[in-house]
C-alpha cells in the first residue's frame, strides 16, 4: 500500500449463487485500506458488505482506484431477546446403530439388571446399572486435536471453554447445487470466537445408506483455512464428515482446523431450529485420557439471558 490516505475502489462484478441465479453490480464502490487490492480480496469485501449468502463465484471487472473519503459499511441488526428454550442438536445413541460405514455400532446391556438387584437391596428397592461398548465416533461427536495429531490435546486436556457456552452462528447452505462448501459461503459471517454450525440438511438421510455415501456435503480446505484465520472457536456440521471422504483420501479440513486447536462436531441434527445467531452452543464430552473423539450431547440455548431468539 502507498501513503495511507483514504481510498475507495469502483468496479463491476458478476456474482453467481450455489443454489442458482446471479447478481450483477456496475460502478459499485467500497472503502479499501490503500491504493491496490487484488480481485479475490475485493470479491470477499463485496460478499461481506452485501451479506450475500450461498455465493458460488464472483468475477471482478473494470476496477479503478479512487482517492476519496471512506463512506463506512453497513451494520448488522441483532435479534431482540425472546423466551429461553433448549434446542437438541444430537442424535440418539441406540444399540447397533451405524454412524460411519465400517465402524462398529454400540452394544448396550445390563451390568446389573433390576431383577438381579433384588437380591442386593431391601424389598421393593431395585436398580439398573448399564454397560455400553461404544466406538468413540458414534452418534454426534466432537473431535479434538489428538484425533488427528499424536501430540495434540486429548479429551482430558482440552479446555471446557472451547466446547461449552460458546456464542453461535449458523451458516445455511441447504439447497446448494454442489457438495463442496467453499470460503465464499462463509464470507458474510462474523465467526471470530464463535461456534460455526454448518447447516446442510444432510441429516435428513440419517439411518439410510445415502447418509453414509461419499456424496455428502463437506468443507473445502480453503474454507477451513479461512475459518482458522478468522479465529473460529468450534466448527460443526450436520453431515457424515466435515471432509470429502474418498477411500484413502486426505482430510484437509480436519488437518487445518485441529492443527489450529479448533474442535469439530460432526453428525449434528436440528440446525433448522436455530436462528442465524443469538444463541449459546454446548457440546462437551467426558474427560477421557488418551482419546481424541467422543460422543456428545450437543445443544443450544436460545433466548432469555443466554441468547436472542
Amino acid at each position: 500500500m502507498s501513503d495511507g490516505g483514504q481510498w475507495r475502489v469502483e468496479f463491476d462484478a458478476d456474482v453467481t449463487f450455489a443454489n442458482g441465479g446471479g447478481l450483477q453490480v456496475q460502478g459499485f464502490r467500497l472503502d479499501v485500506p490503500g491504493d491496490r487490492i487484488e480481485d479475490g480480496r475485493l470479491a470477499e469485501l463485496l460478499v461481506r458488505h452485501l451479506g450475500l449468502l450461498m455465493v458460488g463465484d464472483v468475477s471482478i471487472s473494470n476496477k479503478r482506484m479512487l482517492r476519496e473519503p471512506h463512506k463506512g459499511g453497513r451494520g448488522v441488526a441483532v435479534a431482540a431477546p425472546g423466551p429461553r428454550r433448549l434446542v437438541e442438536l444430537s442424535h440418539v445413541v441406540r444399540e447397533g446403530m451405524i454412524t460411519y460405514p465400517g465402524l462398529p455400532g454400540p452394544t448396550i446391556s445390563d451390568h446389573l439388571s433390576r431383577e438381579a438387584s433384588k437380591a442386593m437391596y431391601a424389598s421393593g428397592t431395585t436398580f439398573q446399572i448399564g454397560l455400553i461398548t461404544i466406538c468413540s465416533n458414534t452418534g454426534t461427536y466432537v473431535d479434538t486435536p489428538f484425533h488427528r495429531y499424536e501430540d495434540g490435546t486429548d479429551l482430558s486436556g482440552f479446555p471446557l471453554s472451547s466446547l461449552a457456552d460458546l456464542d453461535g452462528v449458523v451458516v445455511r447452505v441447504t439447497g446448494a447445487a454442489g457438495r463442496a462448501i467453499d470460503r465464499a459461503a462463509l464470507l458474510p459471517y462474523d465467526v471470530r470466537g464463535r461456534a460455526v454450525l454448518i447447516h446442510t440438511d444432510w441429516c435428513r438421510h440419517w439411518g439410510t445408506e445415502t447418509y453414509g455415501s461419499s456424496e455428502h456435503p463437506y468443507l473445502t480446505e480453503d474454507a477451513a483455512e479461512w475459518l482458522a484465520e478468522q479465529g473460529a472457536a468450534l466448527v460443526g456440521i450436520d453431515s457424515l464428515n466435515i471432509d470429502h471422504t474418498p477411500q484413502g483420501g486426505t482430510r484437509p479440513a480436519h488437518t487445518v482446523l485441529l492443527a489450529a486447536g479448533i474442535p469439530i462436531v460432526e453428525h449434528m441434527r436440528g440446525l433448522e431450529q436455530l436462528p442465524p445467531e443469538g444463541f449459546r452452543f454446548h457440546a462437551a464430552p467426558p474427560r477421557v485420557e488418551g482419546m481424541g473423539t467422543f460422543t456428545v450431547r450437543a445443544y443450544a440455548v436460545v433466548g432469555g439471558e443466554d441468547g436472542a431468539a
